[in-house]
């Protein structure tokens, strides 16, 4: 028979190592989880992001997604580890856009040719200029979660950038 003590210890060892893995201290995500920022301003951010490639010789990388959407969040996990982050950080400016439910930064979307319109995560890639290079315009990371890292550093490894 299991003592009180030895169930006490087992339920205090559970909860410890639940809440070790847990987001957060608080229960929010981390940012590596949540990559989209709603309370972003897209238009400024883009505009930054172009000035800083024009300088630095890069291609602008536009991520259109949203927060409850798994694939959008494993692509953003995979976007900030080893090895894409290091081949998108050697090649691209990269700009998160949060479009919500398909009700927030519409008219960004569109601006950039509606790379939503077969899902998301979806992606644009513009030269410093904002000469887009690149759109998914087919779902192309729509399932990201059936990618994996070696499919990531193949897609992204191989789009246009502003310097060939």
């Amino acid at each position: 028979m299991v003592g009180l003590k030895a169930v006490v210890v087992a339920f205090a060892t559970l909860v410890s190592s639940a809440a070790m893995s847990a987001p957060s201290p608080e229960g929010v995500p981390s940012p590596r989880e949540l990559p989209y920022n709603a309370s972003a301003n897209a238009r400024a951010d883009i505009a930054a992001a172009l000035a800083r490639a024009s300088s630095e010789g890069k291609a602008v990388l536009l991520t259109f997604g949203a927060n409850w959407c798994p694939d959008c969040r494993v692509l953003g996990s995979a976007m900030t580890a080893p090895p894409l982050a290091d081949a998108i950080a050697a090649r691209f400016v990269v700009v998160e856009i949060d479009v919500g439910n398909w009700d927030r930064n519409l008219d960004v979307v569109a601006a950039w040719g509606n790379p939503i319109a077969n899902g998301i995560p979806s992606i644009v890639v513009a030269d410093g200029h904002g000469t887009v290079l690149y759109a998914t315009k087919a779902g192309e990371l729509a399932n990201a979660r059936r990618m994996g890292n070696d499919a990531f550093v193949k897609f992204f490894t191989g789009l246009p950038t502003a310097v060939q």
